[in-house]
């Protein structure tokens, strides 16, 4: 009955028709075996015992013992032996239903099947390891396996005699790194370190020593291998003996090193008899390209000097004319805005005129210590204001930075127009850079001597210029702004000003990428703080009416002096020449000082400071001048007061005349 049930179920089945003839049909092709306890209950159970024993590893043949009713394993003494015999046993009473037997068949035929399937991935498995042996074999691959829990090494023979070891020797894994070279062992140790840190290979090129004290070379690969948890637990790798191979580099590269060097040194000569041939057509293009330059400047400079100083004249006579109608029509307020209108308008003149100065590098400039650092992060605030809120403003300052020679109002106004180009640069916003950097021994142009400088940077990540723009950047009056925005002269002023303070303007830029502008201003020699100290003497006020000397050949100008100076309460004596003006000083008229005019017909302000203080030692003299210094050779060194000036300066420049005046007369006596 049960084949039949087999047959029907399409399971093939074969009959024994007694136990001999059951353990010959028994192999390793029988899905199970099908039995009744009577027909083992008097049997020699050795062969079947032999046959189960001898299975090979992946088997375990399934077997159905069919029991009488009331006699299953839990009442039956000899199931316990049979268990031992067979094996994988399953107990089924008899009677039973055609569908059970079928249930039991199929579940002792799916646990067959998957022994079958063991055993094909066990045959696969093996030939792999066949493979992979004959081709480490072939390729003299040693193979090797570091347990990490215990720092247990496994090494095949092969991988021990690339260590210069023996099949027999013992080689765990402090042996190992005791045999690579003492250079290479930290090297390896890392990298091994690594593979297990971050799962990445481990590929090592080491030197190492053998017994006899030769020295080889190794390359060591290693994969590591985690638990099903994904904790390492290994790394298993191969090795092998690279030494002929980094023997045969080691001669390439001499002979690569050898020919690299002969290259080089004909390259060499070639260039330096190039080099000897163009130089001296190139130290003389230059210095003819450099005397053009600096005649172009020159002849600018002087004309653009020469405007400043005739429109600063003009300027003064309409600023002072201008600050004393103020004070005369301030009870009508229409009157009074028409004038300061005009006072603005005179006084962005005055600018303009301070930008053309710049650039003809005539400005007058108090050069003095200044410390950087101080001074931008203290325009900060202005410069933000400057560029707007689509613009952020990055400060990038070294440590204890040199303070510069230079005039810290110029500087002032040269980093605002730099932060407003860069601005306009960036119309939909972007960041601007202010960098401050010591720069030690450094040579900035060819045209500068080696020094200590410092480097003020200000970079933009605008428009950015091409080069024929960047070219002509520091031209007067060249300018890439649309008619009426721009005057062309803001770098040509902070150029002026560089350079006039024994340093220089450099730019760089790119289309699409931005600006960088560095300013460099020599470092000096003593602390700003030191020097600042100087220049904090309080001023005196003037507590009593002086008669003041004015000589200008400008009756504008004049005209315009004694209004301001009377309105302060002073008596003026009005002298058009110096021909006047020595005529008053040789007089008995009561002179307490003398403000006269550099640039006048016949003897100019200097030449008539000396003829008076002759008449008069010790007379207070100050020299207006639309200039910004006297020209060489001068020959004395007087106060100078900038023009044009405005009342309250003036004022100013008569206190801090007096006081020097009475300090001097003090230390006298």
């Amino acid at each position: 009955m049960a084949k039949a049930l087999l047959i029907e179920a399409n399971i093939h089945a074969l009959s024994a028709g007694s136990f001999h003839e059951f353990v010959e049909l028994l192999s390793d092709a029988t899905l199970f075996a099908v039995i009744t306890e009577e027909a083992l209950r008097t049997e020699d159970m050795r062969p079947l015992h032999e046959w189960t024993s001898s299975q090979p590893p992946w088997s375990d043949l399934p077997f159905i013992v069919l029991t009488q009713r009331n006699a299953g394993p839990d009442r039956n003494p000899s199931a316990e032996r049979l268990v031992k015999v067979l094996g994988n046993t399953t107990f089924l009473e008899r009677p039973f239903h055609p569908t059970t037997f079928l249930s039991v068949a199929g579940t002792a035929r799916a646990g067959r099947s998957r022994q079958y399937q063991a055993r094909a991935s066990i045959e696969a498995l093996n030939e792999s390891e066949l493979r992979l042996t004959t081709a480490l074999l072939a390729g003299h691959l040693g193979a090797w396996e570091l347990d990490l829990a215990s720092l247990t090494l496994a090494a095949s023979e092969v991988c021990k005699a690339v260590f210069g070891r023996k099949p027999e020797d013992e080689f765990a894994y402090q042996s190992l790194l005791e045999a690579v070279h003492p250079d290479d062992r930290e090297r390896t140790q890392g990298s091994i370190a690594r593979t297990i840190e971050t799962g990445t290979d481990c590929e090592i090129e080491c030197r190492n020593r053998w017994p006899d004290g030769s020295i080889h070379w190794a390359e060591i690969r290693g994969r590591l291998v985690r638990d099903r948890d994904g904790r390492p637990v290994r790394i298993v790798g191969v090795s092998s003996d690279v030494t002929a191979r980094k023997a045969s580099e080691e001669r390439l590269r001499a002979a690569n090193d050898l020919l690299e060097q002969r290259v080089e040194e004909r390259t060499r000569d070639l260039h330096e008899a190039h080099k000897r041939l163009v130089t001296e057509a190139e130290q003389r293009a230059k210095a003819e390209e450099r005397l053009r330059q600096s005649q172009k400047l020159e002849a600018l400079g002087q004309l653009t000097g020469g405007v400043a100083h005739d429109f600063n004249n003009l300027l003064m006579a309409i600023l002072g004319n201008l600050e004393l109608a103020k004070k005369r029509v301030e009870h009508d307020s229409k009157t009074v805005k028409l004038v300061r209108g005009a006072i603005e308008g005179a006084k962005r003149g005055a600018a303009l005129t301070q930008r053309l100065l710049a650039f003809a590098r005539q400005q007058e400039l108090e050069v003095r210590p200044t410390d950087l650092t101080a001074l931008v992060s203290g325009m900060l605030e202005l410069l933000q204001r400057s560029v707007g809120s689509t613009i952020s403003i990055v400060t990038d300052f070294e440590d204890d930075l040199a303070p510069v020679l230079g005039d810290a109002n110029q500087i002032e106004l040269a980093l605002l127009n730099l932060a407003v180009n860069a601005r306009d640069a960036m119309p939909e916003g972007g960041s601007l850079t202010i960098s401050l950097r010591s720069h030690l021994c450094c040579q900035p142009t060819d045209e500068l001597p080696e020094g200590s400088y410092v480097c003020m940077g200000v970079t933009d990540t605008g428009t950015g210029m091409d080069k024929e723009t960047l070219r002509r950047a520091v031209d007067p009056f060249f300018s890439t702004k649309e008619l009426g925005k721009g005057t062309g002269l803001g770098l040509s002023m902070i150029h002026g000003l560089a350079l006039q303070l024994g340093g220089a303007l450099k730019l760089a830029s790119k289309v699409g990428e931005g600006t960088t502008a560095e300013l460099w201003f020599p470092s000096a020699t003593v602390a700003a703080a030191d020097v600042a100290r100087e220049f904090q003497e309080p001023l005196q006020r003037v507590d009593r009416p002086l008669s003041i000397l004015i000589v200008d050949d400008d009756a504008l100008i004049a005209m315009s002096t004694v209004g301001m100076l009377e309105d302060l309460g002073h008596v003026t004596i009005e002298a058009n020449s110096p021909a006047d003006a020595l005529a008053v000083a040789s007089s008995d008229a009561p002179i307490d000082l003398m403000i006269t005019d550099y640039s006048m017909p016949q003897m100019n302000g200097a030449e008539l400071a000396r003829e008076v203080l002759q008449m008069r030692p010790g007379l207070p003299i100050v020299v207006a001048t639309g200039y910004a210094d006297l020209p060489p050779g001068a020959g004395i060194d007087l106060p100078r007061l900038s023009k044009p000036y405005s009342q309250q300066q003036l004022a100013a420049q008569i206190s801090a005349l007096l006081a020097r005046s009475e300090k001097d007369k003090a230390m006298i006596n």
